[in-house]
């Protein structure tokens, strides 16, 4: 999204705009390979509720239908929620899936930035989880990560809710908002989700794209973690800018009985195309292993993973 500047100039402005028109023209890509090798689940499948009651732009026959078919070929059985969250809603379910809620209908409306959900949801997801439920929490920059605070305080995460960048990350990836994380650059944390259970599921080289930052609370697990280069841009005139050393953009935290993975970026583990060149962009893209990810990171709150 933005290089590092010692000032705000036509070079930021520019990654800037070319950024947010590829965001605008993003499509599912067709020929993304969901099939899945050995399936996690032959039996016994678990329930996964999708949620999609709280303006989520990320739904599972949309931007969202790789992942859901994905889980789908993995033994996931998955439902789609149009409904608020409540103690009955969610009895039934071993994971929860939340991805980019709103606090309005579409991302440029006013409100968008609002708490997507209520209090007493918030307080319902919280306590299921504690009891044992799982979840999965992606929210990309504001006005997503604005619209999942109140959610996110429940688990004791902070959205940083600008746009994170690193100038070292344009070493690897097109821009400075794509960032890699890697076992040879350290970026990518020694953790279940990135072990996998046998080296044929080893994730060594993730990508997100343009996405926001995270610290979690004691006891959680960066297995995404930001370099010391890194920083939030904040919308503004003039943008304002944080460093972002010691947060990420993946965290594992294990509240109760329960577990939450949140991720403050929402392409890595979809499959898309864009611009007018039909750009792979997300798990779809060569050379990353984020296709692992998402199904280690399923297996992970299903308890496949440790």
């Amino acid at each position: 999204m933005i290089t590092k500047c010692a000032t705000f100039s036509f070079t930021c402005l520019l990654v800037i705009v070319v950024s947010i028109a590829a965001f605008a023209q993003q499509i599912v890509d067709p020929h993304f390979n969901s099939n899945v090798g050995s399936p996690a689940y032959t039996k016994n499948y678990p329930r996964v509720l999708f949620d999609e009651g709280h303006n989520n732009s990320q739904t599972a026959a949309g931007l969202y239908k790789p992942f859901a078919d994905l889980i789908f070929n993995d033994g996931f059985q998955l439902v789609v929620n149009r409904k608020p969250f409540t103690k009955a809603s969610l009895a039934t379910f071993k994971i929860l899936v939340v991805a980019n809620a709103l606090g309005a209908e579409d991302e440029d409306e006013e409100g968008a930035g609002r708490p997507a959900f209520t209090e007493e949801e918030s307080d319902v997801v919280r306590d299921w989880v504690r009891a044992g439920g799982s979840l999965l929490f992606i929210a990309d920059p504001a006005p997503y990560g604005s619209a999942a605070e109140v959610l996110a305080r429940r688990f004791e995460v902070d959205m940083g809710k600008g746009s994170t960048v690193d100038p070292i990350a344009e070493k690897e990836s097109p821009n400075a908002g794509w960032i890699v994380y890697s076992r040879a650059n350290k970026l990518l944390g020694d953790h279940s989700i990135t072990k996998g259970r046998n080296d044929s599921e080893r994730v060594n080289r993730v990508m997100t794209f343009a996405g926001q930052s995270l610290k979690g609370p004691e006891g959680s697990e960066a297995f995404l973690k930001l370099a010391d280069t890194a920083t939030d841009r904040l919308p503004g005139d003039p943008p304002k800018e944080s460093p972002a050393a010691g947060r990420a953009q993946a965290l594992a935290i294990k509240p109760g009985k329960g577990r939450v993975v949140v991720l403050g970026e929402a392409s890595m583990l979809t499959a898309q195309m864009t611009g007018s060149d039909n750009q792979l962009f997300g798990m779809n893209l060569p050379n990353i292993d984020n296709k692992q990810l998402a199904l280690n990171i399923m297996h992970w709150l299903s308890g496949v993973l440790k």
